[in-house]
């Protein structure tokens, strides 16, 4: 059986999903993508289940990106806004936060029972090691559509350089870059 997965075209997106599986398809990135989940939810929406194109995911998730709150919170309401209206955003925002929080409480209770054995300090390093390669391979996902795109792609790497590197304050930068970007934007479709 072949079990490769292809990032969908235009034509080959899957019909709107219900409440119930918005609900089901969020609880699963709750549960598989603990912690890390932009990556998992990428693949689930755009490669799996064929609900967004590679472009428009990414479009997406920029927009969200604005927004105020986590990024997969924002995308996962935004997404049920766009199929089932107020009922699927909260379809899929309690799908994907159900079972986490359920574990987070768990995992609470045993830190605070375990929190001096040297071994759960190790564990936690482990984890966050394990996450900085999620998130690296997310942010190669989420760029390479724009690889066509010189305009973009240097929007994106001033934006890097301003924050990671110079360290200016987040909101400013944004604000500069993204009003550049438009501008840009809105000059060469002229």
């Amino acid at each position: 059986m072949d079990t490769t997965i292809v990032a969908p075209t235009e034509a080959a997106l899957t019909e709107p999903p219900s409440i119930g599986g918005l609900f089901i398809g969020f609880l699963g990135l709750g549960l598989t993508g603990f912690g890390g989940v932009l990556p998992m939810a990428r693949r689930m929406i755009v490669e799996k289940r064929r609900w967004l194109a590679p472009a428009e995911f990414t479009e997406l998730l920029g927009l969200c990106q604005f927004l105020p709150g986590g990024n997969i919170i924002n995308l996962s309401v935004a997404i049920g806004l766009h199929f089932r209206g107020l009922a699927g955003a909260v379809a899929s925002l309690t799908g994907l936060i159900a079972a986490p929080s359920a574990i987070v409480i768990g995992l609470g209770v045993v830190y605070d029972r375990f929190k001096d054995d040297p071994r759960v300090g190790h564990l936690f390093a482990g984890l966050a090691a394990a996450a900085a390669g999620l998130l690296v391979a997310m942010a190669v996902k989420i760029a390479w559509p724009l690889r066509t795109r010189p305009i973009a792609i240097l929007i994106a790497v001033l934006c890097f350089v301003a924050i990671a590197i110079l360290r200016l304050p987040l909101l400013p930068t944004m604000v500069v870059l993204a009003s550049l970007s438009m501008l840009v934007t809105w000059k060469l479709s002229k």
